[in-house]
């Protein structure tokens, strides 16, 4: 009688196939991994595995997140890893059911998501600029300050995703250049256009890094691939140590930090320009979104802005 596979095992067949044939990045791999990590440990300490586990099983899994106080948001992610994991193991015929498919998640909300002002982003630039252009700043902070507001415009110009932006190539700053080629989740690319401010944002800042270039080899192998060089083991600035530069630029600017974050940013650049008079497909398409539902959310800046039209322009509006 043949043994059975170790959830271990298991997990690493699942995640291998979730990157091979959906192009699936590090980030989702790590957050399966983690998922399913603990839906085993869990299982096993009730005495089953990803094999033998019954219907009745998962449910007594989701009830011990919601013990743990777990909330709705979360565990519906892990229902989902375990939706996705037996599908794999009954395509692969390990298994001749799935224990998960008549599971039902918990109700929630599609919540709104947070957006600063277009005033707000302004802040943030303006107090960002002053910040590169302090004469009495060193040049080391004078080079962070640059960098930051370099990613600011870059980001708040075009919506990428912070891993995206992070990990821009150098390429990405040539100065006659009016469109970048962004790869993102499942290794697709897609071009997203750069406006005046943005170009010359990364045209200053690289011109910062080559005049402040090191002498280590380490230093000029990461700053000849990655527009953000760093130290670490990717090689480019993280995101991180990005996410907590932006919310010291927040308090700086008189914002609250819990506010502002990186994809907060992203919010802005997509309600700002439906708000504006963007068509909801453009939105999709510079946002990356595979799927116009996930563009959806966003509709509601429209929504008001429908409302105060009607509002103010209507024959027969109320004075």
């Amino acid at each position: 009688m043949r043994a059975k596979p170790s959830d271990a095992k298991l997990t690493g067949l699942f995640l291998d196939m979730l990157a091979a044939e959906q192009g699936a990045g590090p980030n989702t791999l790590d957050a399966y991994r983690r998922d399913l990590t603990d839906f085993s440990e869990f299982l096993g300490r009730v005495g089953h595995s990803f094999v033998d586990a019954e219907t009745q099983t998962l449910r007594d899994y989701l009830a011990d997140l919601d013990s743990r106080g777990f909330k709705s948001t979360s565990v519906a992610r892990r229902l989902s890893a375990m939706r996705h994991l037996y599908r794999f193991l009954l395509n692969e015929r390990i298994r001749s059911e799935d224990p998960a498919a008549i599971l039902s998640g918990p109700k929630r909300g599609r919540g709104l998501p947070k957006v600063l002002s277009i005033a707000d982003v302004d802040r943030m630039l303006r107090r960002a600029k002053e910040l590169s252009e302090a004469e009495d700043a060193s040049p080391a902070k004078r080079l962070r300050s640059l960098r930051l507001y370099c990613l600011l415009e870059v980001l708040y110009a075009t919506g990428l995703r912070v891993s995206e932006l992070v990990a821009l190539p150098r390429s990405a700053a040539k100065r006659d250049a009016r469109m970048i080629v962004v790869r993102g989740k499942g290794n697709k690319e897609r071009l997203v256009p750069l406006n005046e401010a943005s170009r010359q944002a990364m045209a200053d800042y690289l011109a910062a890094t080559e005049a402040a270039k090191g002498e280590k080899k380490k230093d000029s192998i990461a700053a000849a691939k990655w527009l953000f060089p760093s130290f670490g083991e990717s090689g480019h600035l993280t995101r991180q140590h990005f996410a907590r530069d932006l919310k010291e630029l927040a308090v700086a600017s008189g914002l609250q930090a819990r506010l502002v974050s990186p994809h907060v940013l992203r919010h802005a650049f997509a309600s700002h320009l439906l708000h504006n008079g963007a068509d909801l497909r453009i939105v999709q398409t510079l946002l990356g979104h595979t799927d116009i539902s996930t563009t959806q959310i966003y509709t509601h800046v429209v929504e008001e802005r429908l409302k105060s039209l009607v509002r103010d322009l209507h024959p027969l509006a109320e004075t």
